[in-house]
């Protein structure tokens, strides 16, 4: 549980670029189902967040946390962390620790070996947490500091695992005619890089859009693996990226990230809010939903400028799971870019708004989440979560906590 008393921090996703859907075709425009109750987001709960440092002089081309600079923090003891948010975050980080020892970081900052006195410190700690992080770790500001953070959550849907009479929307699996391509293979100045298309004759070609898959281009293949009954619900769970399924008998199908087509994001609140569309208080994933559904035609065309698709597949373990593999934890996991945030690292957060403020553990990435201090936060499942997640949008500062033998060859 987060705390409101610090020291002294999406609807970013959909107003931003980049995390996909699927909208019915021109002929089922009208079956987007009518508002019943209307959804508002969370009121925020205004916070002062903390002064950054000053900005580090930039040590290289700025393309990853290394080229941006570095600084030294304070001393974990002194940023104010509370003891159960302290917990939370060191449980997620033993989670992330066999992958974070293992993986390759491209923020520059750390190596596999760095983590690992942390991680075998951590798996039989039983003292104090907040003690754990100040002991093993140490605390740092990429570039500036300055961080926005929005938020993200498990959304729940109706939806069946059969197609039966007002479920019609499909959920697809990943097409085996999908094809990765990690062009860092071919070219070391692309490293990192990837796209995604399908191979026709001798050429990689780009994959179908949303507006075609929608209109049938994926029909026939038996790549359904399930139905979903709302098509405006089942647009934003592809935004989160994973959900659960409720079925008409009470029982519950929990779907994840499988794959996604390789078209680029286009985030439909920012094109609604340049547009006019939004009025005041809308700019949120429930004001936006409400817009949908009172101008259904309109919102078909609009949700189909997101050319991006999510395909899809069952979970049956402990989920959702994030991009090193492990569940994301509600209230404990963020999102970041692994250009400027190793994934599996302690983040520390001091924003204006007070939900988010304190520890969180990197362990999910998201096409919008691109940059510096750049993090989606966590919320789980459920009317709070999607309450706080729809409407989060603050700004403040942030701190990373990185193995001593990084620190020390970073010369902080």
């Amino acid at each position: 549980m987060k705390s409101y008393s610090l020291l002294s921090i999406s609807i970013g996703s959909l107003l931003l670029a980049s995390c996909g859907g699927v909208i019915p075709s021109s002929d089922r425009v009208t079956n987007i189902p009518a508002p019943q109750n209307v959804e508002r987001a969370a009121q925020p709960i205004a916070s002062k967040p903390v002064e950054t440092l000053p900005a580090p002089a930039q040590t290289g081309d700025g393309s990853n946390a290394a080229g941006l600079g570095v600084a030294r923090g304070p001393d974990i003891r002194e940023l104010g962390i509370e003891e159960d948010d302290a917990s939370a975050a060191l449980a997620s980080f033993n989670t992330s620790c066999r992958s974070l020892v293992r993986r390759n970081d491209v923020s520059g900052l750390t190596i596999g070996d760095d983590w690992r006195e942390a991680c075998d410190a951590a798996k039989g700690w039983n003292g104090s947490a907040v003690e754990f992080f100040a002991s093993n770790l140490v605390a740092v500001q990429v570039g500036d500091g300055k961080s926005f953070v929005t938020g993200y959550f498990e959304p729940e849907i109706e939806g069946s695992r059969k197609r039966i009479k007002g479920f019609d929307v499909p959920v697809y699996a990943r097409p085996k005619d999908l094809v990765d391509v990690n062009l860092g293979q071919f070219n070391d100045d692309l490293k990192g890089k990837r796209v995604r298309g399908k191979v026709e004759g001798n050429n990689l070609t780009l994959y179908e859009d949303r507006k075609a898959i929608d209109a049938g281009a994926l029909q026939g293949r038996g790549l359904e693996i399930a139905w979903a009954k709302d098509p405006v619900d089942f647009f934003f769970l592809q935004i989160q990226g994973s959900g659960r399924l409720r079925a008409p008998d009470g029982t519950i199908m929990r779907i994840g990230y499988a794959s996604q087509n390789g078209r680029d994001y286009t985030g439909i609140g920012r094109l609604m809010k340049d547009r006019g569309l939004l009025g005041p208080g809308e700019s949120s994933l429930q004001g936006i939903t409400a817009w949908l559904r009172r101008n259904p035609e309109e919102g078909v065309k609009i949700m189909h400028e997101n050319k991006s698709y999510i395909f899809f597949q069952e979970l049956t373990g402990a989920g959702p799971l994030g991009a090193m593999g492990h569940p994301v934890v509600g209230e404990s996991s963020v999102a970041a870019d692994p250009k400027f945030t190793p994934l599996g690292a302690p983040v520390w957060l001091s924003l204006d708004r007070a939900e988010p403020n304190g520890m969180w553990i990197a362990q999910d990435t998201g096409g919008a989440i691109k940059g510096a201090n750049r993090f989606d936060s966590f919320w789980g499942a459920g009317p709070r979560a999607k309450a706080i997640a729809g409407g989060m949008a603050a700004r403040g500062s942030a701190l990373l906590f990185l193995p001593k033998a990084s620190v020390e060859r970073l010369g902080l």
